[in-house]
């Protein structure tokens, strides 16, 4: 059913207006019933729907419908595969319109900045392009079934600690390339019903009431054309906001925020046309989530539960298999060793926290999987609320490790570890974690590890262990995942979405997080996460991108459609890839990009491309990318704009960040040229390396030099002067009377010059 929209505001009073413009409860948009509107719902979830009903919208994260629990954004972005983002998206749609939910709130696409971030299990990644691909899939998924996605939190909520009132300061490069740039796909090619402003302030201002970041750069330069909602009380002064760009407070703020849009209005603070354009979003969400609700709607649980471990299966990354002791052989004694495998850690704490459906128990799957012709024995080894050893519990396990051929410890954080609310004060595993998998790796020679948590740790025992899964928060059927992987009914394609440090110092946040009272500097700049490692050669405990197979996989032909291009063109690049081992399984193809030489300072790579391919044993297939200016680009604060300076590319093909197997070189011309001015100041260095102006500043300097000295000599430019030249501006050249450089001369060639790059 069509709605004049327009027609609606002209009927619609100035406080109904203004109280259209806030949420009537937790979960719910007002309703005007004279004018038949509606209200809608809306619910937490990026990895689950949490839906709560009206009596429990203030009870914490608990008493929310049974829902599917699939694993949380920081394995999904490991399993690098858009079509099972886009798949896990639409099963969520479909448990919403189930459940009447028209618009869930997710994906979060903030940047891991630092492994310490308390919410890090709910985003994708370190890396921009990697994040703003997941994100994009994940909301075409949602969204595919009518119910709306709203990317969260924008932008730079990269930590928890005070983070409603924490000012993060970051240089305008540093914003556009990495923590805008996560969102920026996500919302030119996925175009999410909603997005959600965060709780800091960016720059000085809050992100609720940011111009330049709600309206500037989403609306007008990206193109968006959705509601911008608060986070859950982000909102600073509403007026303010509402005239920024936020359209939709959030909760109900029981009619404060209404009073001061309405005094604002009628004060001429406020023209009335941003307070109409704003409620026109809001009725155009509520009809489109109207529109698209589906009578009689329901869901398979048994099929999502089937999805959900089929998901954490591709998202788990096996990190170390020494001697091949994955996978396992289904005979003799395998002890199962820690709480975690009774009691699983399988999602995150905060508003993300689902109540699922069911849940797999992860020993009754390991022994399931297992069969009948293996001996599975447990051990609890710990307590999850316990940090110390329990020396009881310790000695138990022991016992059972040297009655098994193998031990299989499950360990990581626990929940009250991270959370959202607040942060990670260290990268460490409980003590008795840590102490268990290194007293028995001295009795048992055959250890194997699965983590289970949502962020990097330290693991000073990694050299005791013979293998390694990590299997971040799996979701609801992790067990089942876990236990498929073991025993190799699955092949593990999961690949690590964030750099593992070896320990927290090496991060380069580290000396800037969480930042003094309350301001927080962005001091690395764009060297975050791989980045940085790359740069600062820093070898990391795994590093982006990095993770195991069962079989092995081998790359060749790498192929570009061309040799040069101009930066308006697209380029094809193709290689070969061959499953060489004798398992079926599944390869995550990595393409960078490295500037071989630029006048800025750029990191060694970029990410630009990837995709998961599968093949079978000796089968062998042809991956293509495409790739565009951006691929090449940096931002350039100077024209506001992304630039692409000419001369070499590298185009890398890797296995992960730090293992590239193939390279080849592109030539890209620049068609926009970054005006300069030369002036007093003007540095000789940068006169004597700028393509267009070197020629004439040498000529000029060789015919001074000339002029000056002996006329029986013919003397080339002195080296050594060329070089004290390199940081001299033109003003102090006046100076040197000796070479005859007057100011003068000096006006002459700044006009000469100039004149070169505008002629």
């Amino acid at each position: 059913m069509q709605r004049d929209i327009k027609k609606l505001i002209s009927q619609m009073t100035l406080e109904e207006k203004a109280g259209l413009c806030s949420g009537l409860d937790f979960w719910h948009l007002k309703s005007i019933e004279r004018l038949g509107i509606p209200s809608i719902m809306v619910s937490d979830g990026p990895h689950g729907l949490r839906k709560q009903e009206r009596r429990a919208e203030l009870d914490g994260t608990s008493n929310s419908v049974p829902a599917i629990c699939f694993p949380t954004a920081a394995g999904l972005a490991s399993s690098w595969n858009r079509g099972l983002l886009e798949k896990v998206g639409a099963a969520l749609g479909e448990e919403c319109q189930a459940e009447g939910i028209a618009v869930l709130l997710g994906p979060g696409a903030n940047i891991k900045r630092s492994p310490l971030c308390g919410r890090n299990f709910e985003y994708f990644s370190e890396d921009p392009y990697l994040s703003s691909e997941m994100a994009a899939s994940h909301i075409k998924g949602i969204q595919s079934q009518g119910v709306g996605a709203s990317l969260k939190h924008f932008a730079a909520n990269n930590q928890e600690h005070r983070r409603m009132s924490v000012d993060a300061r970051i240089d305008e490069r540093t914003l556009r390339e990495i923590y805008l740039a996560s969102f920026e796909g996500a919302v030119k090619n996925a175009r999410p019903w909603t997005v959600m402003c965060s709780y800091n302030r960016i720059n000085g201002e809050f992100s609720s009431e940011n111009k330049f970041l709600l309206t500037d750069i989403l609306r007008d330069e990206w193109g968006f054309e959705g509601l911008v909602i608060s986070d859950w009380g982000a909102v600073n002064e509403r007026a303010r906001g509402l005239e920024a760009g936020l359209d939709l407070e959030m909760p109900s703020s029981f009619g404060e925020g209404d009073r001061k849009i309405i005094e604002a209005v009628r004060n001429g603070e406020l023209p009335e046309k941003i307070l109409d354009k704003a409620v026109e979003r809001i009725l155009n969400l509520i009809f489109r989530a109207t529109g698209n609700r589906k009578e009689n709607a329901a869901y398979d649980k048994e099929a999502h539960h089937k999805l959900a471990r089929e998901v954490a299966q591709e998202c788990m990354v096996l990190l170390k298999n020494e001697d091949k002791i994955l996978p396992l052989e289904r005979q003799g004694t395998i002890a199962v060793i820690g709480e975690f495998a009774k009691q699983p850690r399988y999602q995150g704490g905060g508003s993300s926290h689902v109540n699922p459906a069911m849940l797999d128990d992860v020993y009754e799957e390991v022994k399931k999987s297992a069969g009948g012709n293996v001996n599975v024995i447990y051990a609890q080894g710990y307590r999850i609320e316990k940090d110390e050893t329990d020396e009881n519990l310790l000695a138990e396990a022991k016992k059972a490790a040297i009655r098994a051929d193998v031990a299989v410890i499950f360990a990581g954080l626990p929940e009250h570890y991270e959370s959202e609310g607040y942060d990670r004060r260290h990268m460490k595993m409980p003590e008795s974690h840590c102490t268990l998998i290194e007293e028995v790796a001295k009795v048992q020679p055959n250890v194997v590890v699965v983590l289970s948590n949502g962020s990097p740790v330290e693991m000073p025992w990694i050299d005791k262990v013979k293998g390694l899964l990590e299997a971040y928060l799996g979701g609801q059927a992790m067990g089942g995942a876990v236990a498929d992987l073991l025993f190799g009914d699955v092949n593990p394609s999961g690949k690590l979405a964030e750099t593992f440090p070896k320990e927290l110092s090496h991060n380069p946040s580290y000396l800037n997080f969480p930042g003094e009272g309350d301001m927080v500097e962005y001091r690395e700049g764009i060297f975050v996460g791989y980045r940085y490692y790359d740069k600062k050669n820093i070898e990391p405990l795994f590093p982006f991108g990095y993770g195991l197979s069962y079989t092995t996989f081998e790359y060749s032909d790498l192929n570009i459609s061309k040799n040069e291009i101009f930066d308006t063109e697209t380029v094809t690049v193709s290689v070969k890839v061959k499953n060489t081992g004798e398992m079926a399984g599944k390869e995550i193809v990595q393409l960078y990009v490295r500037d071989v030489e630029s006048l800025v300072v750029r990191p060694e790579k970029e990410l630009k491309g990837f995709e998961k391919v599968e093949l079978k044993p000796g089968e062998e297939k042809t991956v293509v990318f495409e790739l565009d200016r951006r691929a090449f680009a940096y931002y350039n604060t100077d024209i506001r704009d992304w630039h692409v300076e000419t001369g070499e590319f590298e185009i890398l093909i890797g296995k992960s960040s730090r293992d590239i197997v193939l390279k080849e070189k592109i030539f890209v011309k620049a068609t926009v040229a970054v005006k300069k001015i030369v002036h007093r100041n003007t540095l000789g260095g940068d006169l004597l390396s700028d393509p267009d102006l070197a020629p004439e500043f040498k000529e000029f300097l060789t015919g001074l030099i000339r002029e000056n000295a002996d006329p029986k000599q013919d003397l080339p430019p002195d080296p050594v002067l060329m070089d004290a030249l390199k940081y001299l501006p033109l003003r102090a050249m006046v100076n040197f009377h000796k070479m005859g450089f007057t100011g003068e001369k000096m006006d002459e060639l700044i006009q000469k010059l100039n004149r070169k790059l505008y002629e």
